[in-house]
Parts: structure tokens; C-alpha cells; sequence
């Protein structure tokens, strides 16, 4: 007889995650994390006979210790894809979490950054450009700084929410549908970069035959890879790999790590500011916009001092910050974990707090934590969080560029193509529109 409350069900429509019943020795740790950091499981009596939600999150896979739960594989395709490409142009993009944690899977120590190794990896597997996703990071601030700016400016739809994870967009979308016009309509970094292969370097290489495979740490891209309102071609993004995936592919093609030469990613979107590669970590959004979102509207940066946001790093559920934009105090917050949301957003859906900015991520530790990152054992959890988050921070302070609209490969998109942030061509590539799927929750109101 199955113990259905200690377990988390999984619906055969999900698309980013699987489950396989006969490995499943009903532990309970599944359960125990989508109750207790996802809050979904506690929302409703399991039931076999209805569609179970799913943010697609992947911490019930990441806590598994059987593997009854993972992502749905696609790494053998993409192996086959690189031994017969043909005519296709295969394009792989990095996202900044997978730089710190690919490591543990090849025996290297925890939080080493093999951001320099990559390319030179899928270079040997045959991939003809390898771009790093930081370049998508910094074009979603451009758009999501000046939106943010221009509401502020206008007192609309405050505060804004971000936009970039899409576990916590489809859970504002099921459980929260009120507040979709406070969230930001700018696309996930993964998503505008893969708009702008299809479309801008589609055209500079003159090649529309491009298949673009993204590698991140989260199992809810696969799943955001699918909705059609975040592409402007058939399919922009038409594969993710999780960290994991991009381990056995690596396995799968014999490369022995420790003795590839360093190289350097493609342009033109080799460059990321290194506040483009904090995203990783929880809090990196919402210090690298306001790091941009100052200039968009004081005219001029920030002082290098004063850079760094420490009361919005770390590892607390709930963080603050405000910043002074020439007499205009910005208040600000970051949700780690989508507990820590819930307690934020109810309080502020009932007057009981203000900010104009929110940024939520779902994964506590940010995307260094996502359902598609080398799985960690339970006693050394918080500590390989910390070091995988480090490491994005020491690549912060080591960096030339430190902000987002001072990439000269970002400047140099909206010269050629783009013309401004928020501009009618930057609205109908980059920005897109969310959707009320509270009927989700209907079969559990019988």
C-alpha cells in the first residue's frame, strides 16, 4: 500500500521532472522539502486522482537519495546532435551558477570555478560557439532596471517584482495572480539570449539553422524553455541541460578535465559584467539592478565603495536594502527561498510593509541551489551553498566590468541593433506577458 503523504506525486504531463514509482522507498525527504521551502505540498491532501502542482522547482529531485525523482534527461540527444550535426549550428550558452559547482561532479573541491574550462569542453565535443549566459544577465537588467525606473518614475505598479526564475513565476502565476502586473516584464536572462541568437547573431552569421543549447543549474528551464509567449522563432531555447546533464555528457565524451587548456567564451556574447555573474547567488539580481537602475536615473554610478550590498548577500530568508537615488529613497528586498516569499508577500498584501523592488528566487542560496546542481549531502548543505556563493563574489571583485551597462558587448548590441532599453524593438524581443493559472488550484477547492 503506498504512503502517499510521504511523497511528492509527479504527473506524466510535467516537463521538466520524472519520477520512477519503483525506486521510490517512500523516505519522505521529497515531501518534507516541497512542505517546508517549496510551501506547496502542505497546501493540499495528496490525492493520485488529481494533477499534482508543480513549480518544476527540482529540490525534491536534488533531496532524493535513490534517484526515483530527476530531470528529464536530454544529454544522450545532444550528444547524438553533436556527432551528427550537419548543416546546424550548434550553440551551447552557460549559465554563472554552473561555473562553481560542475567541479564536485569531476573531483574537484567545492566552489572551484571552471569557468575557463568550459568553453574548451564543448569546443572538444564539437560545439561551434560557446556564450556565456552573464552577457543575458546584464541585457535583463538594461531592460528590467529602466522598467523599474520608469515606474518608480511614474508610481505604477509598485513594488516590481523580478522575473528571471520560473519556479517563482508560476507560482506567483497559481497562487498569487493578483500581483502578475507587478512582476517585471522583462524575460529570464536564459530566454533574451536565446531571442537574441535567433534573431540578432542568426543575422551576423547569416545562418538561421542554429540549435541553441543552454546549461544551467535549474530543472524549471526546461520547462520555461517551452512556453511559447518567451520565444520569437519556433522555439528560441530548444534544449536545457542541467549542471548534472552537462556531467554525464562530459563522461559520455571521455574528456578528462584536469589536463584541457583554458580558453575563453565567444563573442559577441563572450563578456558578462561581474554583476551579471552574481545572478547565481541570492540577492545578485537585485544588487546588480540597483547598480544599474542608479545610473538609469541619476546619470551617473555609484561609487566604487559602495558597489557591494552586503545587507543582501548571504543566506537569510528575507533581506533589505534602500538605496538614495539623489533625494529618492529605493527600498528594497530579497526573498530567499520561496517560504521567505510568502511571509514577505502576505505582509505586503496586507499593508503591513513597502518596497519598490522584490527580488524572489526559489531556491534558498539563489541558482548556485537549483533542482539541476550536483546533489549535496544533508550535513553539508549550508556549507556548499556558501562556497559555490563565494566563488561568484570573488569573481565579482576580481572583474574589470562590474556593471551591467558598462559591457562593451552590451553597449555594442544596442548601437547595432537594439537602439535603447525599452526600446519598441528591446519590447517585442526581450519583454514578455504572464499568465492567471489559478484554475490550477480549482480541483482541490471540491
Amino acid at each position: 500500500m503506498r504512503n502517499y503523504d510521504r511523497e511528492v506525486l509527479m504527473s506524466k504531463n510535467n516537463d521538466a521532472l520524472v519520477k520512477d514509482d519503483t525506486k521510490c522507498v517512500t523516505c519522505g525527504l521529497c515531501k518534507k522539502v516541497c512542505k517546508d521551502d517549496v510551501t506547496i505540498a502542505q497546501m493540499f491532501k495528496v490525492d493520485p486522482n488529481i494533477e499534482p502542482i508543480c513549480i518544476n522547482c527540482g529540490q525534491c529531485a536534488n533531496i532524493c537519495p535513490t534517484n526515483a525523482i530527476h530531470e528529464i534527461y536530454q544529454y544522450l540527444e545532444i550528444k547524438n546532435l553533436l556527432k551528427n550535426k550537419k548543416d546546424k549550428k550548434i550553440i551551447f550558452s552557460i549559465a554563472p551558477a554552473v561555473r562553481v559547482a560542475l567541479g564536485e561532479l569531476l573531483g574537484f573541491p567545492v566552489g572551484t570555478n571552471l569557468e575557463n574550462k568550459i568553453p574548451t569542453i564543448l569546443k572538444q565535443m564539437g560545439a561551434d560557439f560557446v556564450f556565456d549566459i552573464t552577457f543575458g544577465a546584464d541585457l535583463t537588467i538594461m531592460e528590467e532596471a529602466m522598467e523599474l525606473v520608469n515606474r518608480i518614475k511614474n508610481n505604477s505598479n509598485l513594488p516590481q517584482f523580478t522575473s528571471c526564475c520560473p519556479s517563482w513565476v508560476k507560482y506567483c502565476e497559481i497562487f498569487y495572480p493578483q500581483l502578475l502586473n507587478n512582476l517585471s516584464s522583462a524575460k529570464s536572462p536564459i530566454a533574451m539570449q536565446s531571442s537574441i541568437i535567433k534573431t540578432y547573431f542568426a543575422n551576423k552569421i547569416n545562418n538561421k539553422n542554429i540549435i541553441h543549447i543552454v546549461i544551467a543549474p535549474c530543472t524549471a528551464k526546461k520547462s520555461e524553455a517551452n512556453r511559447k509567449e518567451l520565444s520569437i522563432s519556433k522555439k528560441d531555447t530548444d534544449y536545457i541541460l542541467t549542471t548534472r546533464e552537462f556531467g554525464m555528457l562530459i563522461k559520455e565524451f571521455s574528456i578528462d578535465v584536469n589536463n584541457l587548456l583554458e580558453s575563453k567564451f565567444d563573442s559577441p556574447m563572450q563578456l558578462g559584467s561581474s554583476a551579471g555573474v552574481i545572478f547565481g547567488a541570492s540577492g545578485g539580481v537585485c544588487e546588480a539592478a540597483l547598480r544599474t537602475a542608479y545610473y538609469f536615473a541619476t546619470n551617473k554610478d555609484l561609487p566604487k565603495d559602495k558597489l557591494v550590498f552586503n545587507s543582501i548577500r548571504g543566506m537569510n530568508g528575507i533581506k533589505e536594502t534602500q538605496v538614495d537615488f539623489d533625494g529618492k529613497i529605493v527600498k528594497v528586498a530579497v526573498c530567499n527561498g520561496m517560504n521567505s516569499a510568502v511571509k514577505l508577500i502576505n505582509k505586503l498584501l496586507n499593508k503591513e510593509i513597502y518596497y519598490d523592488f522584490i527580488e524572489v528566487m526559489n531556491c534558498i542560496g539563489g541558482c548556485i541551489s537549483g533542482g539541476g546542481q550536483p546533489k549535496i549531502k544533508i550535513p553539508f548543505i549550508n556549507d556548499t551553498r556558501l562556497k559555490r556563493m563565494n566563488a561568484l563574489y570573488k569573481e565579482d571583485e576580481q572583474m574589470e566590468v562590474r556593471l551591467c551597462h558598462k559591457n562593451p558587448e552590451i553597449i555594442a548590441l544596442y548601437d547595432e541593433f537594439l537602439t535603447h532599453p525599452g526600446s519598441k524593438l528591446s519590447e517585442e524581443i526581450l519583454h514578455t506577458h504572464f499568465e492567471d493559472k489559478s484554475y490550477l488550484i480549482k480541483a482541490y477547492k471540491k
